[in-house]
């Protein structure tokens, strides 16, 4: 994806098509695969490199990482709307604080009275696979999860 940005989205679904193992693909999983490129290609700029960048880390990762992550991810995806901006923040602030205020924080009584037992649950999934995770830049408003 990253070779062929700057080509118009025919050639890059023509790089997409000529990729090994492309055409053995079955009919649907190649015609999904054209539609997320022309989806890449209308998203603003930002949005497509964040989705790229995390595509880039997840490469890189073996297996049970990335299901780690999935189940993760999953786990957030799961929660309401309004909950889910609350862990996903909560989750941004704790992986900035070193291990220890970390935990001091997760068993305290103000964080269990703020948090449902599924949503601290949830909550240490996402620090357990954090290091796999890209980190949000700060202007990047991010509906985790969605």
């Amino acid at each position: 994806m990253e070779r062929h940005r700057n080509l118009p989205l025919d050639q890059q679904q023509k790089a997409l098509a000529n990729e090994p193992g492309f055409h053995q693909l079955p009919a649907e999983t190649q015609q999904r695969m054209m539609d997320r490129l022309t989806q890449l290609n209308n998203m603003p700029e930002e949005q497509r490199r964040r989705i790229l960048d995390r595509n880039e880390v997840m490469e890189h990762l073996t297996v049970p990482q990335r299901q780690q992550v999935r189940d993760a991810m999953q786990q957030l995806g799961s929660l309401p709307v309004d909950r889910r901006r609350l862990v996903a923040r909560a989750f941004r602030d704790l992986r900035e604080m070193p291990q220890p205020q970390r935990q001091a924080i997760l068993t305290s009584d103000r964080f269990r009275g703020q948090f449902s037992d599924q949503e601290r649950a949830t909550l240490s999934s996402l620090l357990t696979v954090e290091p796999y995770l890209p980190v949000e830049r700060p202007a990047d408003s991010v509906e985790a999860g969605k």
